[in-house]
């Protein structure tokens, strides 16, 4: 039998939205000063701590706003594993008791990743965000895509599906739709543009086409190449706006 060549792995791609938060953790140390101690995270559904652990590792004090107690409890595995348990806080609880249970923190540094697909009151959770974010902190929001949902499920076969989430206000394919809602990159830019206290800096679409290069192409470029690509799509329409995930970034003022 004659033996199949080694498949070429897929290169690496560069996390536009990691790279985001990175470029964000160096300005607000460099607001705080040498001596204004580690920078501030709220992390709002943050779960199991897939951001807030990585963060804790680069010295931020991380706080983890979760309403599910088996997902904070993996946090907390996770970050003893990690050698982080001291910099990272889980408090179980809605967005919407935010202001609450965090006892008025404004952090530097707030995200709300994968979040206001399940909230029942998306610009409620947007408001409740941008009132836990220091004047001059970021927002940082990653939502689900409409567009991209929609083309899986037309690339699927699933055409029924697609129609319905292409016309459905909310993006839904169907009552058993685990997700409340998908965005698109007006309606996600809209919510923060509602908000007073918030100044829109940057949109960007995350994974836009390197989930589209064939593992087995051997000419799919370097590294280097489908990282440059990657990070330029991201900002591109209309590319940005077929993304798995829709990103942005907004200042508290």
């Amino acid at each position: 039998m004659t033996a199949r060549p080694a498949r070429t792995p897929a290169p690496p791609v560069v996390d536009v939205v990691a790279a985001s938060l990175r470029d964000e953790l160096a300005a607000a140390r460099a607001r705080r000063g040498i001596d204004g101690g580690a920078v501030r995270v709220l992390d709002v559904g943050g779960g199991s701590g897939a951001w807030a652990v990585p963060l804790a590792e680069q010295g931020c004090e991380v706080t983890v706003v979760d309403s599910s107690a088996n997902a904070l409890a993996v946090l907390r595995s996770r970050a003893r594993d990690a050698g982080v348990a001291a910099a990272v806080h889980a408090l179980q609880a809605d967005v919407d008791a935010l202001a609450t249970v965090t006892d008025g923190l404004h952090a530097d540094l707030v995200l709300g990743h994968g979040l206001l697909e399940y909230v029942d009151d998306p610009a409620a959770a947007v408001r409740s965000l941008a009132a836990a974010t220091a004047p001059g902190g970021l927002l940082s929001l990653l939502v689900a895509g409409r567009y991209a949902a929609v083309l899986a499920r037309v690339v699927s076969g699933r055409v029924g599906d697609a129609r319905r989430m292409l016309s459905d206000p909310a993006g839904r394919w169907g009552p058993a739709d685990q997700l409340l809602r998908r965005l698109d990159t007006a309606e996600l830019t809209a919510l923060v543009d509602a908000e007073e206290s918030l100044t829109l800096e940057r949109v960007q679409g995350h994974r836009v086409l390197a989930d589209l290069i064939p593992e087995a192409m051997a000419d799919a470029g370097t590294p280097a190449d489908v990282a440059a690509l990657e990070e330029l799509a991201s900002t591109t329409p209309p590319l940005r706006d077929l993304a798995s995930r829709i990103h942005v970034l907004a200042r508290r003022v």
